[in-house]
């Protein structure tokens, strides 16, 4: 029987207006964007609605505006009743969220404990991540292990399009390695830190605490988790992989196909952008794909 799955996007799919439909067109939306002002502690519906985009970029404000935009416009899909839901990094609180493993509260809370945890983190080391295209993911982890230092792969995003993380200079001596190995780029991208590698080991212990005080209920439906690219259902196992989420790589190209293999047939994106789409329609080309921005 054909399944439909419901994803929600990470860091990077913000833009200035982000949410400003929602709050001035339904009263259950103000009500939400104020509550997370207060819990937030500053306004952050001034900085979506018309902010700039360096404000948007800093990881303390992206991370709880995107996944405001997201869990905010799922609350007025019509029939949401997912059969399975997977996010992008951070995306992966939102669908925790749109399944009823968290409350609204709780996984604002937790985004916002995460996003300032890895800034934190980003700032005791510089650090970085960089864009690999046309190279199999296998040539690139050969690679990356072979080189000093810390990098490592971060996003496997779809067949021929990684992103790896580490240390600035062995970031650097990577992309020379993967570009002398065939890659048709090996990017620096505009981030402020090492992302889903070792270096985020700072972050991902205050997470841990934070998860650990924090209310986890049965799911609706299974999440496809970054650290597995499985179902998972179990809240234990939830938790367990949120945290590990922060030190290890987003398997996003194993989950969709994962979620394929089980049935899903339509994939629709909550949230900001379309990065997800697209990534999709890489990953499983013979799926549907729709948007709710």
């Amino acid at each position: 029987m054909a399944k439909h799955a419901y994803v929600f996007p990470g860091q990077g799919s913000q833009f200035v207006g982000m949410g400003k439909d929602m709050y001035e067109n339904h009263g259950l939306a103000k009500d939400l964007f104020e509550s997370a002002n207060d819990i937030l502690g500053f306004r952050i519906t001034d900085l979506m609605f018309a902010g700039t985009d360096e404000d948007l970029k800093q990881t303390r404000v992206t991370q709880p505006a995107i996944f405001l935009h997201s869990v905010i416009r799922a609350r007025f899909l019509e029939n949401f009743t997912p059969d399975m839901v997977a996010g992008h990094s951070l995306g992966e609180f939102s669908g925790l969220v749109a399944n009823g493993t968290l409350s609204f509260e709780d996984g604002l809370k937790l985004v916002y404990q995460r996003a300032m945890a890895m800034q934190q983190a980003c700032e005791l080391q510089p650090s970085t991540m960089a864009a690999v295209l046309g190279l199999e993911d296998g040539k690139v982890e050969e690679i990356c292990a072979g080189i000093e230092g810390v990098v490592v792969p971060a996003n496997y995003n779809c067949p021929g399009q990684l992103v790896i993380s580490g240390a600035i200079d062995a970031v650097n001596t990577a992309c020379e390695a993967l570009k002398a190995a065939g890659a048709k780029r090996a990017l620096v991208l505009p981030v402020g830190g090492a992302f889903h590698s070792p270096l985020m080991e700072p972050a991902r212990e205050k997470l841990a605490a934070a998860i650990e005080s924090t209310t986890f209920s049965d799911p609706a439906c299974p999440v496809y988790q970054n650290v597995t690219a499985s179902a998972v259902s179990d809240k234990a196992e939830i938790r367990k992989n949120l945290v590990a989420q922060l030190t290890a790589p987003v398997r996003w190209t194993q989950s969709v196909q994962a979620m394929w293999a089980d049935g899903a047939t339509l994939f629709t994106e909550v949230g900001p952008g379309k990065v997800l789409q697209g990534l999709v329609k890489k990953i499983a080309p013979e799926a549907e794909t729709e948007g709710f921005q």
